[in-house]
């Protein structure tokens, strides 16, 4: 064969480059980088997880000439296992939640492969999902396998063995923190694992998206109900097998717009052809060397293109129709609390009685109580929540209050802007500000209403 070609397009996966950020994020202290994963030849990190498990399935002798790959993708997934089998000769059907991107959807079918469209506001045990959808098809079609990604150890395995060692030998161990959005937690949990054995202190970072159940469940502990948002390719609405969160360090949150406007900015500042869960990477990235303000060399995983976005991103009429280039309402948390009539933070215990509840909630003027154990928070009761409980038959006011706790809320910082809170209310349920681990106040859309209807006179003028 000739000399410096490859045998086929598998072997052209992997040593994307490592490229230092210099005009964005340029107030922190740290030395921010971007390793560009959207240039693999399948124009994602999804490449690699897709070849290795592949390899797994035709070891084990689980997939076989002519057999079928069925997958439940947002679309890189898909997009990699699509090279595999043109290189293989496998046939491929891709289950995809509606609200992915056109160009992600023409993409598969491009290289052959049946695209399945399935609701993306239900349940993952729905029937109708796509989870549920892929794992029927799978069982359906003869000679076919789930590629699985959400809980194959293949996927965190493929980064173990090829995304970890690559950056480690790129950067000569020289990185501090290391920063991806979390999906399936396949990048997260496989680098973090070869980091960790050689360089325990480093920081493993995860970016999560309002809406997605990663951050609150970290920080509380408790499984809040997921809501919707448009960045496509992280957060998720159930635990999959393959996030290890106990090896990350830190979450955090961003918005819908952070991710866009992001994306926008490293495309047009930095050069960078990169898509939306790259602009939430690079977002949560700031976020977190703003909060530490040392001087640390970061390493953020960019995983795919613009080319797949650019009938969303970046076309003005779809960002301004979402209003994501409406200009942001001004403050923080903080500013929110400050403006709110004095009082302490009214909370209950899971052991106590209704009737407490209720005293509580009559003595303070209040509808909500968040709820803890052993001075943890693990929900929030609410005034409808005892209402029902009293008018069923058999029910006490001695009763605990454990049973009627739920995870109707979100959580926020002190520091967590406007935006923000305004993102979350969008989806209902109750803010309760976590300061560290201490509840440090509650916000309610009342509260934001009166901040926002003082500030507007003040912004006109």
């Amino acid at each position: 064969m000739m000399k410096g070609a490859v045998h086929n397009v598998l072997e052209a996966v992997g040593s994307t480059p490592i490229v230092k950020l210099n005009n964005v994020g340029s107030h922190v202290a740290a030395d921010i980088y971007v390793k560009l994963e959207y240039l693999n030849p399948g124009g994602s990190m999804k490449d690699r997880v897709a070849i290795n498990i592949i390899r797994d399935y035709e070891r084990r002798g689980l997939l076989k000439p002519g057999g079928t790959i069925v997958e439940a993708t947002s679309g890189n997934t898909g997009m990699g296992l699509a090279l595999v089998a043109a290189i293989r000769g496998y046939k491929c059907i891709f289950v995809m939640p509606d609200k992915m991107s056109e160009e992600k959807i023409k993409s598969l079918q491009a290289f052959g492969a049946r695209v399945v469209i399935c609701p993306t506001a239900v349940d993952p045990e729905d029937p109708r999902s796509y989870y549920s959808v892929s794992r029927r098809l799978a069982e359906e079609t003869p000679g076919a396998v789930l590629a699985n990604q959400y809980y194959n150890p293949a996927n965190p395995g493929a980064h173990y063995l090829s995304t970890g060692p690559e950056i480690w030998a790129q950067t000569g161990g020289e990185i501090d923190v290391f920063c991806a959005g979390m999906g399936t937690g396949g990048t997260l949990s496989g680098c973090a694992r070869y980091f960790k054995e050689r360089k325990p202190e480093m920081k493993i970072v995860g970016v999560d998206p309002v809406g997605s159940l990663y951050y609150d469940y970290v920080k509380t502990g408790t499984m809040v109900r997921p809501r919707p948002y448009k960045v496509e390719g992280i957060g998720e609405d159930f635990l999959p097998g393959t996030m290890n969160l106990g090896i990350i360090d830190e979450v955090v949150r961003v918005s819908d717009k952070d991710c866009f406007l992001m994306t926008r900015e490293l495309v047009r500042r930095e050069g960078i052809y990169c898509g939306g869960s790259s602009g939430a990477a690079v977002a949560g990235a700031i976020k977190f060397a703003e909060t530490i303000n040392k001087k640390v060399n970061i390493v953020v995983l960019l995983p795919d293109s613009a080319q797949k976005y650019l009938t969303k991103i970046f076309d003005d009429n779809w960002m301004r129709h979402h209003g994501f280039l409406e200009p942001d309402p001004i403050g923080t948390v903080a500013d929110l609390l400050a403006a709110k009539a004095p009082g302490g933070v009214v909370t209950a215990s899971a052991s106590d009685k209704v009737r407490d509840v209720i005293t509580k909630m009559k003595a303070h003027s209040i509808s909500q109580v968040p709820v803890t154990r052993d001075g943890k928070l693990i929900g929030v009761v609410a005034e409808i929540d005892v209402l029902r409980h009293m008018a069923e038959s058999g029910h006490s006011p001695d009763d605990s209050i454990e049973k009627l706790v739920t995870a109707e809320f979100a959580t926020v910082t002190p520091g967590t802007r406007i935006a923000v809170v305004t993102e979350l209310f969008a989806q209902g349920g109750i803010l309760i500000v976590l300061d560290d681990s201490r509840i440090a106040g509650v916000v309610t859309k009342i509260d934001l209403i009166d901040y926002l209807a003082k500030r507007i006179p003040e912004e006109r003028l």
